[in-house]
């Protein structure tokens, strides 16, 4: 977590501390994976560009949920607002950065022995989890990242679980308050 010590925070601030993070972290999730999905789709060829805004609005739409707030047509390039796609700058890398980040703090978790809810652990003055942290920034850009991933968290594969034991108690309290 982002505060040290053992949690003295009531439900109430914890689903509005998880709720906050959330909607900074987990709302981004989708859009961070659709941009580079456009421009695959744009590479490949499977969409024209006198389709780009249709195809456009269809991967929000389907990842995000959303519609565009007036009617679009071919003349606008929506797509275009977002730097990365006219600059031709891949963005899955913030996608894949915001699923580390979890995997990334659970495994220094494991490695600090925190036993208690993932959100509320702190790493901070543990050796063990300090350690292997070091061990990958030595690393630098020296190294693919798998092998990164390896050093922290003993796999070369990336696994989205740890967010969602992360958002648990958020996930559940949603579920109460929409059953």
């Amino acid at each position: 977590g982002l505060y040290g010590g053992p949690s003295t925070l009531s439900q109430k601030a914890t689903i509005n501390y998880l709720m906050t993070v959330a909607l900074e972290k987990i709302a981004f999730v989708p859009f961070g994976l659709l941009v580079d999905k456009f421009r695959w789709q744009v590479f490949d060829g499977s969409v024209s560009p006198s389709e780009y805004n249709a195809a456009w609005w269809k991967l929000r739409q389907n990842y995000q949920g959303i519609k565009p707030p007036v009617p679009r047509t071919e003349a606008d390039f929506d797509a275009g607002a977002k730097y990365h796609v006219p600059a031709n700058t891949p963005y899955l890398r913030y996608f894949i950065a915001y699923v580390l980040q979890f995997q990334f703090h659970e495994a220094l978790c494991k490695a600090a022995n925190q036993t208690g809810p993932l959100h509320e652990c702190s790493i901070y003055q543990s050796i063990p989890a300090g350690d292997r942290f070091r061990a990958m920034l030595r690393m630098g850009s020296s190294k693919p990242w798998m092998e990164a991933l390896n050093t922290i968290a003993g796999t070369t594969k990336m696994d989205a679980s740890s967010m969602l034991r992360y958002f648990a108690p958020l996930d559940a309290w949603l579920r109460k308050q929409n059953a």
